[in-house]
């Protein structure tokens, strides 16, 4: 996996948008909120992205994983290398991360994208 593969996969979903935060951090957006943020220019390439409770508690205990820095308590999941997963595995988990996410904005503005849940 690299970064062009995650775009391409994010690039799939309704209404996102992509921009660089924070000077170096790849972020990607549904209705303006996040639930992805890469940070392409470390070596491995790292990323930390929004998941269920469930997903919360078995990815923490992965190696390689651990609950995001600031954004923990959200059930948010570091990885140190976009590597540790395969492409159907971050096809799963951004399509999860879209959906939370796009779920929690309004219903005007779910409208407003045309994003069916």
């Amino acid at each position: 996996m690299n970064i062009e593969d995650i775009q391409n996969i994010c690039k799939k979903f309704s209404a996102v948008t992509e921009d660089i935060k924070w000077e170096n951090h790849l972020c990607f957006s549904v209705g303006e909120k996040i639930f992805l943020i890469t940070s392409p220019d470390t070596i491995p390439v790292t990323a930390s992205f929004k998941v269920s409770i469930d997903t919360f508690e078995e990815l923490s205990d992965k190696e390689g994983f651990k609950p995001s820095p600031y954004l923990a308590r959200y059930h948010w999941i570091f990885t140190d290398d976009i590597n540790r997963l395969n492409k159907k595995e971050w096809m799963n988990y951004l399509q999860q991360a879209h959906t939370l996410v796009a779920a929690k904005l309004s219903v005007k503005k779910r409208k407003l994208l045309k994003i069916e849940l």
